[in-house]
């Protein structure tokens, strides 16, 4: 059985995430991972949230938390969402777990005990009203480059240039809005990411399978130098992992934790960690999904991210592995996607611009919005959402062109075959002409489907799944039974049973997409989902039951699509 481990990009701990969000990682990483479960994989699929660093600090702050209770509220609250949006996760772990804190001091001594960590002085910003120094986003002021007041020490939000806090005109404290700041000196422990270089040159250069997009942020930042400086790995705040050797301390860098972005990817191994135990799994069991000296060899490993995290997976946690010295599995496919936008600008979890995962939830069911991120998914270029889109697609695609396959067959079939409420595949005619060119389309569409999941080209995978639904809305049309049904009624029956067919076929292949849709029209047909090695419209055999399925998707009209644009037009 092949084995296939997936991995999508951790959330920040810090609020609900936006669709932006959803589809640049989660959501394509769990139509996967439901594609590979179809077709017999056994699948390890992991995420969960990053809880480290200043975000997760400032926004307890603001929400008057402690910081370990905000953390622990807020995993519940993104536990919650992802169940709401069908994502199917073999578990969702925390970042602040015991395992992640074991496993990160253990990485940084084995990368010590190599030769890759140095400890340097370098000035800091620091607080004296909080006391404390002050990491990048923990500074705020006006923007050097475009004048924006609310730029962060790290980066301004607004005109998205690299900043240091130093850089900041009028800088103030993101903790109590002091301006009484000055520059300090502060030691910290650096990852020698350009002793590496080559190593990581060499297994880039390797990954001829990569999408263009993954592989050119990657040399760029190589060839550029920016990801290849050695980077800071401790940062002077309370919420964090303890900066150790493995289990010893670390003299002089007592109060120190390890900054957010060396612990968060060390998090994917640490919540296989995590699975394991709340499985009541040995620790073999993880391993042989980490280690290739534990049988990970055979394990296909993809990643799923948005672009602005490619660097960190494509070097800098690599850096981590490699420097290591030991034998842990990395990256074989890294899926990596541009921004989807919204409505004209830009989505915006610091300004509560556009939909967020609750507010979706709140009005439509998930594989609405699941049906259109996915078609729409911003693979080659950014994408944008539109209401009007939005609207255009889930009454084309699910309500006209799928949806009313399904009602309009079963309808037809209980009420010319069935009796009252009771419904069955009616007896009588044999195949000709037309079912073996649905035969021959529908084999075509398939293997064309399979193609393109296989190489995760999202939104060519589902042009083809709609394609398929076509086709049995244009067999419909060709044969109308409902006409035949008047002169000839074996025909009408046979049409009927070819087309009921269908459904639990359509059921099996537009699971990963729409799995709730999906599980109805399997409920419907009295099915289970069996992934088709070969195209057989006559496998339920006249007198097997079905019922009528209540509506699988209803149409939004112009009234509701008016009402929600003007609702998520402003801030949240």
């Amino acid at each position: 059985m092949p084995r296939t481990l997936i991995t999508s990009a951790i959330p920040y701990i810090n609020g609900i995430k936006h669709l932006g969000n959803l589809v640049g990682s989660q959501l394509p990483a769990d139509l996967y991972a439901r594609y590979r479960r179809a077709r017999g994989d056994e699948v390890l699929f992991l995420c969960a949230t990053d809880e480290h660093g200043t975000p997760a600090e400032l926004a307890a702050a603001k929400a008057g938390e402690p910081v370990a209770d905000y953390c622990a509220r807020m995993w519940a609250v993104q536990k919650e969402l992802a169940d709401g949006f069908r994502l199917s996760f073999d578990h969702f772990g925390r970042s602040s777990s015991p395992q992640n804190h074991a496993l990160t001091q253990h990485f940084a001594g084995a990368l010590d005990a190599n030769g890759y960590i140095e400890e340097r002085s370098e000035r800091q910003v620091y607080s004296n009203a909080d006391g404390r120094f002050l990491p990048d986003r923990y500074v705020e002021g006006t923007c050097p480059n475009c004048g924006y007041d609310r730029a962060r020490g790290d980066q301004c939000e607004n005109c998205t240039k690299q900043l240091d806090p130093t850089d900041l005109i009028e800088p103030r404290s993101a903790i109590s809005g002091s301006t009484d700041l000055e520059v300090r000196e502060t030691k910290h422990l650096h990852l020698l990411q350009s002793k590496l270089r080559g190593e990581l040159e060499a297994w880039i250069d390797g990954q001829e399978e990569w999408p263009v997009l993954t592989t050119s942020i990657a040399k760029k930042w190589l060839n550029d130098g920016e990801g290849l400086q050695d980077r800071g790995i401790t940062r002077d705040l309370d919420w964090g992992i303890p900066v150790k050797r493995g289990e010893a301390d670390w003299p002089g860098m007592e109060g120190k934790v390890f900054y957010v972005w060396f612990d968060a990817p060390i998090e994917y191994i640490a919540c296989a960690g995590e699975w394991a135990e709340a499985n009541g799994l040995a620790e073999a069991d993880w391993r042989r999904w980490w280690r290739t000296d534990a049988g990970a060899d055979d394990v296909r490993y993809v990643q799923f991210m948005g672009k602005d995290n490619v660097p960190f997976h494509t070097l800098s946690f690599p850096a981590t592995l490699i420097g290591s010295g030991e034998p842990w599995k990395r990256v074989d496919y890294l899926k990596s996607f541009n921004y989807l936008n919204y409505d004209g600008g830009q989505f915006s979890t610091s300004q509560g611009r556009g939909v967020f995962m609750d507010q979706a939830l709140s009005i439509l069911p998930a594989d609405y919005w699941r049906w259109w991120l996915l078609s729409h998914a911003p693979e080659s270029s950014d994408s944008e959402f539109t209401w009007e889109d939005f609207q255009a697609s889930v009454n084309s695609d699910l309500a006209n062109v799928l949806g009313n396959f399904v009602s309009r067959i079963t309808k037809f079939t209980r009420s010319k075959f069935g009796d009252g409420d009771a419904a069955a595949l009616p007896e009588g005619g044999t195949p000709g002409d037309a079912e073996a060119a649905l035969v021959e389309r529908l084999t075509t569409g398939v293997a064309e489907y399979q193609r393109h999941m296989d190489a995760i080209e999202i939104r060519k995978a589902a042009t083809a799944l709609r394609g398929l639904w076509v086709a049995g809305n244009e067999y419909l049309q060709q044969t109308a039974p409902w006409t035949a049904f008047k002169t000839d009624p074996a025909a009408a029956a046979m049409h009927a049973r070819t087309a009921l067919n269908l459904i639990p076929l359509y059921a099996t292949l537009s699971a990963p997409f729409i799995p709730d849709a999906a599980a109805s029209m399997h409920a419907a047909m009295g099915t289970e989902p069996a992934w088709p090695d070969a195209i057989d419209l006559e496998a339920l055999k006249p007198g097997h039951g079905f019922t009528v399925p209540d509506v699988l998707f209803a149409k939004i009209d112009d009234a509701q699509r008016e009402e929600w644009q003007a609702r998520f037009a402003g801030t949240r």
